[in-house]
């Protein structure tokens, strides 16, 4: 005959509430470990750079179709600066899934970020201007985290076998 244990107490309102062997029973969990996935992920790729090119490409796409009265430039010039806007933001996209592309989309975004001075109302009335090329500057300055497991840099010693001499081999 088996004697099952009695039963646990159910936890007082101020008690914590234990947790099942399955885990915790924290609800912020989840949101947790998604806020650390998140965060390693933006880590491995050139995250702010994206985020201000991306602004700076926004501001120069949508000005040129502000109202009348705020804009200096109708016309084919507004086509022009819709274009350098949507290449902006292109090369956001481009830094933000293909980081090994960094240098490139770096370059590109500071020259369309200058060259929507003329072309759209004076770069976005310079707001998008510097954002722009805030964006691709630091985009292409942007190095990956190195790895973490290696110390000592080039000139680090090694262990020699023993029995192993260095040098002409006289003794």
């Amino acid at each position: 005959m088996t004697i099952d244990p009695p039963p646990e107490p159910a936890p007082g309102p101020g008690e914590p509430v234990p947790s099942s062997p399955a885990g915790p029973a924290d609800p912020v969990a989840p949101v947790r470990g998604a806020r650390a996935a998140f965060r390693h992920w933006r880590r491995t790729r050139p995250f702010w750079a994206t985020v201000w090119t991306a602004l700076g490409g926004f501001v120069i796409f949508f000005l040129p179709m502000a109202p009348l009265g705020k804009i200096l430039q109708v016309g084919v010039g507004g086509i022009a600066g819709m274009a350098g806007g949507v290449v902006l933001m292109a090369m956001a996209l481009l830094m933000l899934l293909l980081p090994g592309q960094r240098h490139t989309a770096g370059v590109i975004a500071v020259i369309a970020g200058v060259a929507s001075f003329p072309l759209s109302n004076l770069g976005g009335l310079f707001v998008g201007m510097v954002l722009s090329v805030l964006g691709g500057s630091m985009a292409f300055g942007w190095l990956p985290e190195k790895p973490a497991g290696r110390k000592g840099g080039l000139f680090r010693r090694r262990p020699r076998p023993a029995g192993v001499s260095v040098g002409s081999g006289s003794a």
